[in-house]
């Protein structure tokens, strides 16, 4: 058969988890609308017939401030090594600057096929996807350039049949009914942390992360822990409102992932500095 990873990295905020979930037809990783969402690696599997394609799903490039991006800088670096194709991922409504150059020479110094997805074109205006498209073509020697829409799926189905053109013979590296490598308490954790950056602004979404510390009977308890106590009242708000509405919306997914019905609990707490205690971000597997 064919088969081979390609990792998808570019900037925050790009598109990058969306792309992977459109181009394996099932969410791999979670998405919203503040940088830095994807703090892990997750490979999307996408089996078909003779073909496996493992989409390696990457945190956006940027300077490391703390222990924490430090180690999504490492992930980077390391899930690049030994890959097949790099899927470079461009955001179409934004200004291709100076980011998005650095991590092309990045991924342009490899020595593998660079395929660039030029990502959101939905509702944008036929002359402005062209102008994008011609400035992201002046930044390395890539294989083909697909302007996509994650969102409606448009040129999906064309972007991941190149990907697939581009995969070497090589074995299965995951059953064919497998769609991510993820383990379920990441995914659990994940996706309460999901509904807590949605239901949060300013400074909460990036000093908060989840942990999965009970799944049994029925009964899943999750931790979530932001960096101050005035962060850990906003989550809870008042009269715990905040916290009750995180796990309203949090336990349909859920459910959903366990394939039956969960009384989940979730429990706020503040532990000071944790983006900077490496022990604990051991144990968080980040």
């Amino acid at each position: 058969m064919h088969s081979g990873f390609v990792a998808v990295a570019g900037r925050p905020n790009v598109g990058k988890s969306t792309l992977v979930s459109a181009l394996t037809g099932v969410k791999v990783a979670i998405v919203s609308d503040k940088p830095h969402t994807t703090r892990r690696r997750a490979n999307g599997v996408y089996t078909s017939g003779d073909v496996q394609l493992v989409l390696t799903d990457l945190p956006g490039w940027q300077r490391p401030i703390d222990k924490l991006t430090e180690r999504m800088r490492d992930t980077v670096d390391a899930a690049l090594e030994g890959i097949d194709v790099v899927l470079l991922v461009l955001d179409c409504r934004a200004r291709i600057g100076a980011g998005d150059r650095f991590v092309a020479r990045r991924v342009f110094s490899l020595g593998v096929p660079v395929v660039i997805a030029l990502n959101k074109i939905d509702r944008l205006k036929h002359g402005h996807v062209a102008t994008q498209m011609k400035t992201a073509a002046a930044l390395g020697d890539f294989h083909a350039l697909h302007p996509v829409s994650a969102k409606t799926g448009d040129g999906v189905g064309e972007l991941r049949d190149d990907l697939i053109s581009l995969l070497p013979e090589g074995p299965a590296y995951f059953p064919a009914e497998q769609t991510s490598d993820v383990p379920v308490e990441v995914q659990i954790a994940e996706l309460v942390r999901e509904q807590a950056l949605r239901l949060t602004r300013e400074e909460v979404p990036h000093a908060l992360t989840a942990e999965v510390v009970e799944i049994e009977d029925g009964h899943v308890r999750v931790n979530l822990y932001t960096e101050t106590e005035s962060q850990k009242q906003i989550l809870v708000g008042k009269r715990g409102a905040v916290v009750r509405e995180i796990g309203t919306w949090a336990r349909p997914a859920i459910e959903q992932l366990l394939g039956r019905r969960v009384f989940l609990e979730l429990v706020v707490k503040a532990l000071p500095r944790w983006r900077r205690n490496a022990t604990l971000l051991e144990r968080l597997g980040l």
